[in-house]
């Protein structure tokens, strides 16, 4: 599951607005406010489902493991 910290995160990497990352995810801007949000706020598994795949897309790997979470940039497709 990607978390708020590792999709803000991915969107630095990449160079991404919320509203670029919106778009390659088909998503709506409201929709990824609430899962970059910090305040807990419910999301649909769906959109989650749509985020990380734009991101893998783009070359970013999720990393979530015992000792923590983050996000790896493998290949810079962006350009």
């Amino acid at each position: 599951m990607i978390t708020a910290r590792q999709s803000r995160a991915a969107r630095a990497l990449l160079g991404w607005t919320q509203e670029t990352l919106a778009e390659k995810a088909r998503v709506s801007l409201t929709a990824l406010k609430r899962l970059e949000s910090e305040n807990g706020l419910d999301v649909y598994e769906t959109t989650r489902d749509q985020v990380r795949r734009a991101f893998e897309g783009a070359g970013i790997v999720l990393l979530n493991s015992a000792q923590g979470v983050g996000v790896l940039l493998v290949h810079d497709r962006t350009g």
